[in-house]
């Protein structure tokens, strides 16, 4: 079977190409509130957190720690990069470690719309795991590259599926595809009830959905968890834990003339950020308004929330502006 899994078959992979694996993990988030803190951090700069993140961070990602429990706690990192048209498409990475301090499972999706997202996943995946793994980031580089060069060899074996590959070494099962990225299970650590909380930043959909319609969105839910405000060409969108909202996804523009802000954000949302807890709203609002005044991206940790803004700039002219922002407030669940 090695042997096999060096030749064409690298396509189908030495994992079943019909059996990735699931995201999340069966059963990681079936389980009652384990001392849940959704109260996010900046990523540590010490221990494994440190270790794994210090790559990516001096290559300008942005990192937090976003959620912790009793077993465990979730790391999320995010870098937005720019195309030619000046839009944003986002890469992340995700980490979970135990309550040992150990990392038992990691995610480096693929940037869909990116040119050489199969470079950046290596790019990104390698350093971090070569700080805690010595051996792996090397074999990561040379797995992907070999599939990807495999992935063009026109006399190939390819099926209908999603070509994938697998491989071990003494630290944990690898799975890699072109579509779901690189997943990283580690051998030695395992959390069994993986953080889910967002009590600290977000309320429910259920209690801002009323708001969102009396804002302009077609919004119906249950079940629908993408709205859109057609008069603005706006959208918001939700990732949901029940009907608990775990991030929101949403899009606003700013219109400044003679130095005044003529979009006020209260056209959207009538009633302020309702879908926020009234403990960050404010703080959250407060820095939104600074991007939609200056134009300008943004990415941090405001009262304990994730606060990602992307900003796609028009006119500038004088005291005169006209931009895009495309936010996000809250980090999704592991493996989401």
């Amino acid at each position: 079977m090695m042997i096999m899994c060096l030749g064409p078959l690298v396509l189908t992979g030495c994992t079943r190409s019909d059996e990735p694996p699931s995201l999340p993990p069966t059963g990681v988030y079936a389980h009652d509130a384990a001392s849940e803190n959704s109260q996010a951090e900046p990523a540590p700069t010490d221990g494994t957190a440190g270790a794994l993140t210090r790559s990516l961070r001096e290559a300008g990602w942005f990192c937090a720690q976003v959620r912790a429990n009793a077993d465990g706690r979730a790391l999320w990192c995010r870098i937005g990069h720019r195309d030619e048209a000046d839009g944003v498409y986002p890469q992340v990475a995700q980490f979970l470690l135990d309550r040992d301090d150990r990392l038992a499972w990691a995610w480096f999706p693929s940037p869909g719309e990116a040119n050489h997202e199969d470079d950046q996943v290596a790019a990104a995946a390698a350093p971090a795991l070569t700080a805690i793994w010595p051996d792996a980031g090397d074999r990561v580089r040379q797995e992907i590259d070999d599939f990807n060069r495999d992935l063009q060899t026109p006399t190939a074996r390819r099926s209908d599926d999603i070509p994938r590959t697998g491989w071990r070494d003494t630290h944990a099962d690898y799975s890699y595809d072109g579509h779901n990225g690189l997943v990283v299970t580690a051998l030695d650590a395992s959390v069994r009830r993986w953080p889910f909380g967002s009590e600290h930043y977000a309320t429910t959909m259920s209690f801002a959905v009323d708001d969102l319609l009396a804002g302009g969105y077609d919004c119906f839910y249950p079940p629908q968890q993408s709205c859109n405000r057609p008069q603005s060409n706006g959208y918001f969108r939700v990732a949901l834990h029940g009907d608990q909202i775990v991030s929101a996804q949403f899009g606003v523009g700013s219109l400044i003339k003679s130095g005044r802000q003529r979009h006020l954000l209260s056209e959207e949302f009538p009633h302020g950020l309702t879908f926020l807890t009234e403990a960050v709203r404010r703080p959250v609002t407060e820095r939104i308004e600074q991007s939609r005044r200056s134009g300008t991206s943004f990415a941090g940790v405001v009262a304990g929330t994730v606060v990602i803004i992307d900003a796609r700039r028009g006119v500038v002219d004088g005291d005169d502006l006209v931009a895009y922002f495309d936010i996000q407030i809250g980090a999704p669940l592991t493996a989401t």
